[in-house]
């Protein structure tokens, strides 16, 4: 199986799954315990040349996981990113997008970043650099200039629609 994934074996009858599963090589094993192999396909960035990716989904869908995971990947993949992590408090975007079970210093990664709680930033070692905000001060979004943005909860921001519009103003 060139692609292996998850639902791949799960689309399979029973006995071809479990000779699929006996017959793994120990890369096809080692790659098991990564994200593309459990992610399922409503759970991939979206192809093409977009801005927003919106996933409005309810609880246990695995919308965590899924920005923390676009994150890493955007972090270790292009050195020097600049990428914005707004949550509707501080406390809840360190919470749960940073320190929490499907959080980014939760995740396996290539080179670990620093966590520097007191700045609100993770720095990797390439250069990528992901700060925290809050919805609830929108001006803190005011001037600082960023390449991606990972905005959680959207809903509950009390201050949504200033937020918004500073962050849009400094992606670049």
């Amino acid at each position: 199986m060139a692609d292996l994934t998850a639902q791949a074996l799960l689309d399979l009858p029973q006995e071809e799954m479990a000779k699929a599963v006996s017959a793994l090589s120990q890369p096809q094993l080692d790659a098991a315990k990564t994200w593309k192999f459990w992610q399922r396909g409503d759970q991939c960035e979206p192809a093409g040349d977009w801005r927003v990716w919106l996933v409005m989904a309810g609880r246990g869908y695995g919308k965590t996981r899924m920005g923390a995971e676009w994150a890493r990947e955007k972090a270790e993949n292009e050195a020097g990113v600049r990428i914005a992590l707004i949550g509707a408090t501080m406390g809840e975007a360190r919470s749960v997008m940073v320190e929490g079970e499907s959080g980014l210093l939760s995740l396996e990664h290539a080179a670990t970043p620093e966590w520097k709680s007191s700045l609100g930033q993770l720095k990797w070692p390439n250069g990528s650099v992901a700060t925290l905000y809050s919805a609830a001060e929108p001006e803190g979004l005011r001037g600082p200039q960023h390449d991606y943005a990972w905005a959680d909860e959207i809903a509950k921001w009390t201050n949504g629609d200033v937020a918004w519009d500073n962050l849009m103003l400094g992606l670049r």
